[in-house]
């Protein structure tokens, strides 16, 4: 998966762990264990530092357009947190 460079593949990976903390935060603590009242957006800011990790090793292995790609969702997921996470807290 990592060997074809191209934009919408980047965009792709950069939304498996975005998703994995909507699955986390929204689903599993939020109907069966406990709210997150104190801290909305954590599982998403963790999220997104396992991006930007994932955006460096991606440039490092010379695939630029999957790096951006990934940067580009990044960047929507990290406005998208702000604004109804962030914003409410």
């Amino acid at each position: 998966m990592l060997n074809k460079n191209n934009i919408a593949i980047g965009f792709l990976i950069g939304l498996i762990f975005p998703g994995i903390a909507w699955l986390i935060s929204e689903v599993a603590f939020k109907t069966y264990l406990f709210t997150l009242n104190s801290k909305p957006g954590m599982p998403y800011l963790v999220a997104i530092a396992v991006n930007l990790f994932i955006i460096r090793y991606i440039f490092k292995k010379g695939n630029d357009q999957t790096g951006i790609g990934l940067i580009i969702c990044t960047f929507i997921v990290m406005a998208l947190v702000f604004l109804f996470k962030m914003g409410h807290a």
